[in-house]
């Protein structure tokens, strides 16, 4: 786990890096009308690779001599190379043609990372706490790696895309020291396969995680434009993306040892608990300050409530082809997430009714889980 841990850290430092260039290029840097419109543009862009690519990455992943390894390293030498052409062309439409490669390029790793993990495990009870510590690496270095990438920023976005290209890099050369036993071989579809996957436990694990996602990206997109129609300065869009990083950790690390005191079920449970009660307040009460705690929050759960789903997957179908699975729940995971982040982007709704939607749909996802503990 240790040098998966590192591949992923230097991952998670690309990635922070990247996404602070593309931000600025995409949202902060121009009107609020030009960047409504490049965020649509964006969200269809984002939303191409899983409605027409992933389908093809999973079976494409188990055909590569070497497996995962190989694979990992491709990856992050390719999205060094993609970001690498984006330098000259943040202020070219040919900029959206490469966001899609990357965004291809980190499904796959993705979808890589989350089938190598059960192969580095002893058995099924450390799966959350190894997911857990995956996403706690991730929070720690992405946040780490914010500060750097912020300071370059404000010289050159280029420099900021010059960071994440060399982070991939090294990425890529980490990945060469990963085990070799995680190479996979191609498997067809089995029925048993297809059983476990439409396991009632799988199922309900999987809706109730959609909806997760589907809440995270309404609320990024809603705070972003509300902090813009509230003419808040960009501080205050650094300052929601830095605290969700800190909470992402937190909830990485509060993870396992809510896996000790509950069952899955119950840990989604409770990150929808959390997000409602704290959405509904923040609707009352109204503000930026209270809008940025419940981003950081929701993020924080986001990632309680995907430790889970990881578990029981993984779990509950050991028979399955992981890439294959997982790129079918990133798939609708990533539909949820575009789609209400576009509900965000189009209904432009006040500051407080938004927070109260994002609270009584959690409310409305716990009362789901609560209602059905018994199966």
């Amino acid at each position: 786990m240790r040098r998966l841990g590192r591949v992923h850290s230097l991952i998670a430092c690309g990635e922070a890096a990247f996404a602070i260039a593309l931000a600025d290029s995409l949202f902060l840097s121009i009107s609020p009308d030009a960047a409504r419109s490049r965020v649509l543009l964006f969200l269809a862009v984002s939303l191409a690779p899983f409605a027409i690519v992933a389908p093809f990455i999973g079976p494409v992943i188990d055909k590569i001599p070497g497996g995962r390894r190989i694979t990992v390293f491709i990856v992050a030498v390719l999205r060094s190379v993609t970001v690498i052409l984006m330098v000259s062309r943040l202020n070219s439409i040919s900029l959206f043609a490469l966001a899609f490669v990357s965004l291809v390029l980190a499904r796959t790793y993705s979808v890589s990372k989350t089938a190598i993990v059960p192969t580095l495990v002893n058995n099924d009870e450390e799966l959350v706490s190894a997911n857990s510590k995956l996403g706690l690496l991730s929070g720690a270095m992405g946040f780490a790696a914010a500060v750097p990438a912020g300071l370059l920023q404000l010289i050159d976005a280029r420099a900021t895309l010059v960071m994440s290209a060399v982070m991939f890099g090294l990425a890529g050369l980490a990945s060469l020291q990963l085990p070799r036993h995680i190479a996979t071989s191609p498997l067809p579809v089995e029925e048993i396969e297809i059983e476990e996957m439409r396991s009632l436990q799988v199922r309900r694990i999987a809706a109730s995680m959609m909806l997760l996602r589907g809440v995270i990206g309404f609320l990024f997109f809603h705070v972003a434009f509300w902090l813009r129609d509230e003419s808040a300065s960009t501080a205050w869009f650094g300052l929601a993306l830095g605290l969700s990083s800190l909470s992402i950790m937190v909830g990485n690390l509060i993870a396992p040892f809510l896996r000790r005191q509950m069952s899955e079920r119950a840990m989604m449970l409770f990150a929808f608990l959390t997000i409602g009660i704290i959405g509904i307040y923040a609707g009352v009460v109204g503000g930026i300050t209270v809008g940025i705690i419940l981003i950081s929050v929701t993020n924080g759960m986001g990632s309680v409530g995907r430790l889970a789903f990881e578990s029981v997957v993984q779990r509950e179908a050991p028979d399955a082809n992981r890439a294959r699975a997982f790129v079918r729940f990133e798939t609708l995971n990533q539909l949820a997430w575009v789609g209400l982040g576009l509900a965000a982007v189009i209904l432009t709704l006040e500051g407080a009714v938004g927070f109260s939607t994002v609270g009584l749909v959690c409310i409305c996802g716990s009362g789901y889980l609560f209602l059905n503990r018994a199966n």
